[in-house]
């Protein structure tokens, strides 16, 4: 009984994150900023997939990395994908899995100017576990690294070059923080203060990806085994006019 109330439980807060809403559940977790918990269960996450990111799709695009979610059927991947943020001069912290109280716990991700603290997961591709490299707003023109960036110069001409020292190493796939065999960081200062800062939930295309990875048998870590075929994409959308000019 307990575990169908659990089942229960995690299938409605699942529901309010597809919604858009933000559910902050008190947690042990000391200094570690709260922004948007709203699930928790008794079981680990799989290892991060090692996959190949897509070609940036037009200017204005920021990556998004893969990550697990979960349901009443256990943990699904939504596979990285590129998208468009709501307005200029935003950034998008990942979600992160953190363990507190003998639970793991998903931190939900955000758009803000300054990117947060997601873990210290290593995500790649410009998310090296703190602080992000994939690239930079100039007014309302967004500059991407092509060192950690897929980008077709010849359609993308807002580039630069700059070398991550911290690379995602293949042992280094951990996909929680804290806890047993989890990774051990804290946010700093910074980090913490973009935490505080107003935040804007993900979009409605980020949450149609998220919908879709849910209903999608084959990205259940049960079935694939933590290898989902589809583990990344080039965009759930080409996007929409409102996302005010961002393609």
């Amino acid at each position: 009984m307990e575990k169908v109330n659990d089942m229960r439980i995690t299938s409605l807060v699942g529901s309010m994150v597809l919604a858009g809403a933000f559910l902050v559940i008190p947690v042990g977790s000391g200094a570690m900023p709260r922004v948007g918990v709203v699930v928790s269960v008794r079981v680990a996450p799989p290892i991060l997939p090692v996959y190949a990111q897509p070609i940036c799709p037009g200017p204005g695009y920021i990556w998004e990395p893969g990550y697990w979610a979960y349901s009443d059927e256990g943990y699904y991947w939504v596979s990285g994908t590129w998208v468009l943020p709501p307005r200029f001069g935003l950034l998008w912290t990942p979600g992160y899995w953190g363990f507190a109280d003998g639970l793991y716990v998903w931190h939900v991700g955000y758009w803000g100017p300054a990117v947060g603290f997601y873990g210290g997961i290593d995500y790649g591709f410009g998310y090296p576990g703190s602080g992000f490299y994939g690239g930079y707003w100039r007014g309302d023109r967004y500059f991407y690294n092509t060192r950690v960036t897929n980008v077709n110069r010849t359609i993308i001409h807002n580039v630069y070059d700059t070398n991550v020292s911290h690379q995602r190493e293949s042992t280094n796939r951990v996909s929680f923080n804290g806890g047993p065999h989890g990774v051990n960081a804290r946010p700093t200062s910074s980090q913490l203060s973009a935490a505080r800062r107003r935040h804007v939930p993900m979009t409605s295309e980020q949450r149609q990806h998220q919908r879709a990875a849910s209903t999608n048998r084959t990205m259940l870590a049960s079935l694939n085994h933590g290898r989902s075929d589809v583990a990344a994409s080039t965009r759930q959308s080409l996007g929409s006019a409102r996302q005010q000019g961002c393609e």
